[in-house]
């Protein structure tokens, strides 16, 4: 029995969506841990202003919610829940480099949203009058996530017409 090389695609393809999911989430977690005892510290001080951390706590979470999203669409395109198999190596190597944006940025974005966040945190316990102005340092920095999001599912889902 002889190896096919191109039996290797799915592989490359699964482990594209395994790295957005995982990349994606990890930074997440961290993320929204950082800004957990950020959060945790204000309540403590001023139990009233629990509905605006919290909104600020749970943005960079997103970036898990979109590598999932990456990591579902490639699962429906490569023959695990849905589409074919890619038929060659080449078209494997394709799904994981499309999952890439996503599971790069969205690792390290959701640390850096995460920073942004604290000190929006930090500007909500001095200054609650100043929550949506505070909302706006850490969007900046989900827009680079969106793009991420955006490019790979571009990316998932052209390569199946290839």
């Amino acid at each position: 029995m002889e190896f096919n090389w191109d039996s290797l695609g799915v592989v490359f393809a699964l482990l594209g969506a395994v790295l957005a999911a995982l990349m994606g989430g990890i930074g997440s977690a961290v993320g929204v841990g950082m800004t957990g005892q950020a959060a945790a510290g204000v309540v403590t001080e001023d139990p009233s202003k629990f509905g605006k951390v919290l909104i600020l706590q749970l943005l960079p979470g997103t970036q898990g919610i979109y590598g999932l999203l990456i990591g579902f669409v490639t699962l429906t395109q490569i023959g695990v829940l849905g589409g074919t198999a890619p038929d060659s190596l080449w078209k494997g190597l394709l799904y994981l480099a499309a999952c890439l944006p996503m599971a790069i940025v969205g690792m390290v974005s959701a640390k850096w949203q995460a920073k942004a966040s604290v000190s929006s945190i930090s500007l909500v316990a001095k200054k609650p009058d100043q929550f949506g102005k505070s909302m706006i340092f850490p969007a900046m920095v989900e827009t680079y996530a969106v793009l991420a999001l955006l490019i790979s599912i571009l990316s998932i889902t052209s390569i199946a017409v290839l």
